[in-house]
């Protein structure tokens, strides 16, 4: 009875085995039809959507729509150009040549330099004559950029007053 029971036991498994077997099988099989299902729906769809395509581009010439474009580009610039011209302010005669108003203002600015150089008084020429000898200088000299007077005190600060003015002219 044991042997008997051990031989159906070992049916059993190898039937358990071809089940399994058979289940794994069934269900590869119930996937790839599923997989082919979805493929055909898809393919299905994708023909649906180049028929659609095809229907809409039937009335479109590609030449046509580069005319478009450019019609399009076009009529963009002529509404710049009039929304530039709207936007300007009216310009009766305010139009300059740059060239002109800039020669303008450099002579504007050296009738002004030539002004205030003409109110600048320079010191007067020293009567001494010059040492013979280089290293002793009189007590007047000019020094780099600096007027020294040989006169009192007050036509210094007079000198120094004019040449603030002209610094702060020049500034």
């Amino acid at each position: 009875a044991a042997l008997q029971a051990l031989k159906r036991k070992k049916r059993y498994e190898k039937q358990l085995s071809q089940i399994d077997g058979t289940l794994s099988t069934i269900e590869f099989q119930r996937e790839a039809l599923e997989n082919s299902h979805t493929n055909t729906e898809v393919l299905k769809n994708m023909g649906y959507a180049a028929q659609a395509m095809k229907k809409v581009h039937e009335n479109m010439d590609l030449n046509k729509i580069d005319d478009l474009m450019q019609d399009i580009t076009e009529q963009q610039d002529v509404a710049q150009e009039i929304s530039d011209a709207i936007s300007n302010r009216a310009a009766f005669g305010d139009e300059f040549d740059e060239d002109e108003l800039m020669a303008e203002l450099e002579e504007l600015e050296q009738e002004e330099l030539n002004k205030g150089m003409r109110d600048v008084r320079l010191p007067s020429v020293p009567s001494t004559s010059l040492p013979s000898r280089p290293g002793k200088l009189p007590a007047c000299h000019f020094t780099f950029l600096m007027i020294k007077p040989c006169s009192s005190t007050r036509k210094r600060a007079e000198d120094e007053d004019e040449m603030k003015k002209l610094a702060a002219w020049a500034s």
